[in-house]
């Protein structure tokens, strides 16, 4: 039986860095065999972060987010999957209000607040966390850490895939100030040289999600 790895795009932008290296891994756990169910967060009818309803504390409800809105499915899905892969931009130092969203929904529902048994997933699954950013790929390493920690307390084993230095716009000229920050140049030469070994990793990535 062929697994099903869940996809999920928490960017905005379509056939841009989050996007790209999202699908370049779920390509590779296809080229597995494995199913790809995939979710693009900004397309989803509307939903909010946890509300804190602890509805999930209940036991007939343990594990299961109660709230239903435009996550319902996405949580529905990842709770039935054999891996996730979810990827984020990185806005303003976070991943996206999106991505928090889902995150605050994902792990709550499996927190217990019980010192003997404080997660309540019984079915762990690997997670692979993907951030693209235009910082250097190390500008955010505690931040990771702690996703990667939390992620795999209350998922499963999560790993991390960083995308740095990415390419923001095709042409930098056509704005209204420059971008004096950094060199658009570099970045173009970075998404031509480094960016198609980022997705082929990412490839691999996904590869082994499908595979092991």
């Amino acid at each position: 039986m062929s697994k099903k790895i869940v996809v999920v795009n928490a960017g905005p932008r379509k056939g841009w860095n989050t996007d790209m290296i999202l699908t370049a891994a779920a390509e590779g756990a296809a080229s597995e065999g494995a199913e790809i169910i995939r979710f693009d967060l900004f397309k989803l009818e509307k939903y909010t972060g946890c509300i804190s309803c602890f509805g999930c504390k209940k036991e007939r409800f343990k594990g299961h987010c109660v709230c239903r809105d435009g996550l319902t499915p996405v949580l529905d899905a990842i709770r039935e999957a054999d891996g996730l892969i979810i990827g984020s931009p990185n806005y303003l130092g976070e991943l996206t209000a999106s991505f928090r969203a889902l995150y605050e929904r994902l792990i709550f529902q499996n927190l217990t607040y019980n010192m003997e048994t404080p997660c309540c997933n019984e079915r762990p699954i690997p997670v692979l966390l993907v951030m693209t950013s235009n910082a250097p790929d190390t500008a955010y390493l505690p931040l990771l850490g702690n996703y990667q920690q939390t992620l795999s307390r209350f998922v499963g084993p999560a790993e991390v895939f960083v995308s740095g230095n990415t390419l923001q716009l095709n042409d930098y000229s056509k704005t209204d100030w420059p971008w004096s920050m950094f060199d658009p140049e570099a970045k173009k030469a970075r998404r031509e040289t480094v960016f198609p070994l980022e997705r082929k990793a990412a490839f691999e990535k996904g590869a082994a999600l499908g595979r092991d």
